[in-house]
């Protein structure tokens, strides 16, 4: 009888652990951890390495556009409390003095400052290159970072498609204007924030300025970010000799305000909040090529997480990057057309003739 009673019990205790509520309640405890501890990892998988480097650039000027949030002021508040003599280049002058005045806060770095650069007008560029010139005697990293994304189609001041005109031709311009400074502050540095997005890119060389037909992501902003690195491969190339080197970067995907024009991508970016990129993770890889040492001697590369990657062919096309580096100029002024440099050769030889 006693024994009975004894596996009895034993029977009783194994279906109150095991069988019923209890049973339901470990199991999904158990589940949910497992599955916590997967999605921490994919996090640390998807924010990728960080730059601990503990190296200082103090009373160096570093020039980083589009800033006032997200990956950008990320990237700022990372140089100012190393020490850079920051300056802070936002269309919003009011937002950007907000960020401004936090950076200060949080990094006690007084030499940051704010100033008012509209990539989307070439006159806004003028004026802010003519402004820094005349204050700073040099110009140690130039990083640029503003861009839109899959916007609606708009044409900036001047008549270019918005994204093509914010993404390359004002930064185009912002550095050629810039470029004289850089090679007096040799050895000296340009990144460029270009995306992946560049593989579904091609250069549309009869329809640049996306007139006859608008793809906000896959057209325009794709042919956007080949530019951006077309162009850094050119300006790497032209640099070659300076001490000036340029690199280009993919950041990721970030949680940040480039997506708010995307609802897809906004949608995709709420279920898969917890393995997107923050933007200080998405700044890592800027922050890598404007502070690792190794970048005085390295030039014209694309980077990602940290690494640099090949590039698609298209991407490499020599004859493409002089292309739009010409077309470039022509668009932002600083290279007249060659019916204009003809007719002003040949009213200078006439004006020679009738001297002579």
């Amino acid at each position: 009888m006693d024994d009975f009673n004894v596996a009895d019990d034993r029977d009783q205790v194994k279906r109150l652990c095991f069988e019923g509520a209890w049973a339901w309640f470990l199991e999904i405890c158990f589940w949910c951890c497992v599955i916590a501890f997967v999605m921490y990892l994919l996090r640390r998988v998807f924010e990728g390495p960080f730059y601990r480097r503990a190296n200082r650039i103090d009373g160096k000027v570093v020039i980083v556009t589009g800033c006032n949030t997200g990956i950008g002021k990320e990237t700022a508040l990372e140089l100012a409390r190393r020490g850079a003599r920051l300056y802070m280049a936002c269309r919003d002058a009011a937002r950007c003095e907000a960020a401004r005045l936090e950076i200060i806060e949080r990094t006690q770095n007084p030499n940051v400052f704010n100033r008012t650069l509209d990539l989307a007008s070439l006159a806004s560029v003028r004026q802010f290159a003519e402004r820094f010139l005349a204050e700073e005697d040099r110009l140690d990293i130039l990083i640029n970072n503003a861009g839109v994304m899959a916007t609606p189609r708009k044409l900036t001041v001047d008549g270019f498609e918005q994204q093509l005109g914010i993404n390359h031709l004002g930064h185009f311009l912002l550095t050629n204007l810039l470029l004289d400074r850089l090679k007096k502050s040799a050895p000296s540095r340009i990144v460029v924030v270009s995306s992946a997005a560049y593989m579904f890119g091609r250069i549309n060389k009869n329809d640049l300025n996306s007139e006859k037909k608008y793809w906000p992501f896959f057209g325009a902003y794709a042919q956007s970010k080949l530019a951006n690195i077309l162009f850094t491969r050119k300006l790497a190339e032209l640099l070659k000799d300076t001490n000036v080197t340029a690199n280009c970067l993919h950041p990721g995907i970030v949680r940040t305000e480039l997506m708010r024009y995307n609802n897809c991508l906004c949608f995709l970016k709420t279920i898969f909040h917890l393995i997107t990129r923050s933007p200080k993770a998405g700044a890592q890889t800027t922050l890598y090529l404007a502070l690792d040492p190794k970048f005085d001697a390295l030039s014209g590369g694309y980077y990602e997480y940290m690494l640099r990657l090949p590039l698609l062919p298209w991407a490499r096309n020599k004859q493409m990057a002089n292309w739009l580096w010409e077309e470039s100029e022509k668009m932002v002024g600083l290279k007249h057309n060659d019916d204009e440099s003809k007719l002003t050769n040949i009213t200078t030889v006439q004006v020679i003739k009738d001297e002579q």
